[in-house]
């Protein structure tokens, strides 16, 4: 039988599975994701064309389609209209036939023709990548035989095939939005799963990237490693890359007496943030508060979970559950009602800068009027944030 062109120990043949399969998760992260879906840097032409054709045979993945799908994602997250929503459709259909789910959202001539504008329309592209997009992958096969012979090769080859189907449209868009914990109180159901990843190029940190989505890094906390950005700022230093977006850390300053818009503004930019923390001062408030009802820690635990959720996506019987919890707690009530007029101060595109300077004012004077520790300390955060 034809050993190939490199006869290899079995974990020689492993290292090469994993290598490509690593170059075609980078070529994923970088050119599909943060290039090309959110324009968060400009690639140079060795680099964008060579992860397009990497992709070409790794893959078979069309850049406009992946690209559309993808914005529409973002646009219709965690709705009936979300291409791959676990919290819709099931984590279990998403996890094990994301890609079948993706090849249905390729085929709506509308999610392409409304999303997908921007994407390489040139010769290549039109005549080579799209059309035959097949015939890549078939191409990968015979370059696997061919350098690790036939039954090594075509193990390989079908590693390479479930890659991205497994960890990109399986896991990240599967897992990534129902299990894992979240830096930022984004308003959906991304999570990231690991604080650290190689296997998926960054792609881990999800929660990260709904809340700063067009950020060319995917990392935020000291403990978060994102390797798709390590990548990003080698092929930077060497001229091949331009960052043009990265998600600002907020700024904290001595205490304003008064709140401008220079304030407002840092809140609203880092609204997400903000909420996060706001989220912890509930939860703190949240132990206490159980402890004087002396809840269990099961049903605390249940409780707590339905405090950090959005009231509207509760269903009716758990918003049952949270107001006979909240008629319990005057604390907790109030603490809960402040959260809604907090978010509403960002969501209220009609209102001018001093109108919402003014309610940012009022709502932090009744916090620190509220004789809630938890509130009054977070209005005092809130004081800090400059822009």
């Amino acid at each position: 039988m034809y050993s190939g062109y490199f006869a290899l120990p079995w974990w020689g043949y492993v290292l090469a599975a994993l290598g490509m399969t690593h170059v075609t998760i980078a070529a994923v992260t970088i050119f599909l994701h943060r290039h090309q879906a959110h324009r968060a840097l400009e690639l140079g032409a060795v680099p964008a064309h060579f992860f397009r054709f990497w992709l070409w045979l790794t893959t078979g993945m069309v850049t406009k389609e992946w690209a559309a799908i993808h914005r529409k994602h973002h646009a219709k997250v965690d709705t009936a209209e979300d291409p791959h929503s676990p919290q819709v459709r099931g984590l279990p259909r998403v996890l094990f036939g994301g890609v079948f789910l993706y090849a249905q959202e390729a085929h709506r001539g509308e999610t392409l023709a409304r999303y997908g504008h921007g994407t390489p329309d040139d010769w290549l592209e039109r005549r080579v990548y799209t059309p035959w997009h097949k015939f890549g992958i078939a191409l990968m096969l015979a370059v696997d035989l061919a350098l690790f012979g036939v039954v090594p090769g075509a193990l390989i080859w079908g590693v390479q095939m479930l890659w991205i189907p497994f960890w990109a449209a399986g896991v990240i868009n599967g897992v990534g939005h129902f299990w894992g914990y979240r830096n930022f109180a984004s308003a959906d159901a991304s999570t990231n799963i690991v604080p650290w990843g190689i296997l998926i190029g960054g792609e881990e940190l999800h929660n990260n990237h709904h809340a700063y989505a067009s950020s060319a890094k995917l990392s935020k906390q000291w403990y978060e490693f994102d390797i798709g950005w390590f990548y990003i700022r080698i092929m930077e230093m060497l001229g091949q890359a331009r960052v043009k977006k990265v998600a600002l850390r907020p700024r904290l300053a001595a205490a304003k007496a008064a709140i401008d818009r220079d304030t407002l503004q840092a809140v609203i930019t880092h609204r997400y943030e903000v909420l996060a923390k706001y989220l912890k001062s509930l939860q703190r408030l949240a132990g206490e508060e159980f402890r004087r009802m002396r809840l269990g820690a099961r049903e605390g635990r249940t409780l707590k979970r339905l405090l950090q959720r959005d009231e509207a996506t509760l269903a009716m019987p758990q918003k049952e559950v949270l107001a006979s919890l909240l008629a319990r707690s005057d604390s907790l009530a109030k603490l809960v009602a402040m959260r809604g007029e907090l978010e509403a101060l960002w969501a209220r595109s009609a209102a001018t800068h001093e109108q919402l300077v003014a309610q940012l004012q009022d709502w932090i004077s009744r916090a620190e009027a509220s004789g809630i520790r938890q509130l009054e300390e977070f209005s005092l955060r809130l004081r800090r944030y400059a822009a």
